[in-house]
């Protein structure tokens, strides 16, 4: 079984994805970790990001691994937990000019596509229902207005003990939207097929129970 949640950024898929999979058992797949990786190594190692030809080889010589540890599932990079490093919104940048890289996109879908045909997972990304997965049984758009998901990640940077501005993250995400949605290479939009949901105005909570009754009432059909 594989389930395809995609959406802009902010819209809360990577905590309800990882949700679901632990309620039902399957495999989650964090794409969005995967190429955030790629842009925290590139950023580490002052690799200019408008180069593509420097960031496609450095993708395709880094090692990504997705493991569960004591702490929930976690991004290797090179052998090293960079889990903790990925989330910050220089990184957020950086993961969405990677992300727009054909060479890099190929790399990881390659091997996003090897983990889900062997096990039960849901994925989350930006195109999986369209590319890496267009043959998953359960396909969901998930979306909320950028003023709701600048707000979500807003107060999870604040929790964490970071210092930032709303409206810096407001315009990081709108910007995000724009290069998300533009780019030549597997622009973000939902799948023909796919069911969009939009949970503006909802709290998180409310928005992973509106998922998990969606999902649930598909696997049961």
């Amino acid at each position: 079984m594989q389930i395809a949640i995609d959406g802009p950024a902010g819209a809360g898929k990577s905590t309800i994805s990882k949700f679901i999979a632990q309620e039902m058992g399957y495999l989650y797949i964090d794409t969005g970790a995967m190429y955030r990786a790629i842009g925290y190594k590139a950023l580490k190692e002052n690799i200019d990001l408008d180069d593509n030809q420097k960031v496609d080889e450095m993708a395709k010589s880094s090692d990504i691994e997705l493991k569960i540890t004591d702490h929930g599932q976690s991004i290797f990079l090179d052998g090293a937990d960079v889990t903790s490093h990925i989330r910050t919104p220089e990184v957020s940048m950086a993961a969405s000019k990677v992300s727009a890289i054909g060479g890099v996109r190929r790399t990881l879908v390659d091997l996003q596509r090897k983990i889900a045909g062997i096990n039960n997972v849901i994925m989350d990304g930006r195109d999986i229902g369209t590319v890496v997965l267009p043959d998953a049984e359960i396909k969901i758009f998930l979306t909320a207005s950028a003023e709701d998901r600048a707000m979500r990640r807003y107060l999870e940077l604040k929790e964490k003990g970071m210092e930032v501005n709303y409206q810096a993250v407001l315009e990081d995400m709108e910007t995000r939207d724009y290069n998300d949605s533009h780019r030549a290479e597997s622009p973000l939009k939902a799948a023909d097929d796919a069911t969009v949901i939009d949970t503006s105005g909802q709290t998180l909570g409310e928005s992973v129970q509106t998922i998990v009754e969606f999902i649930k009432s598909r696997v049961e059909a």
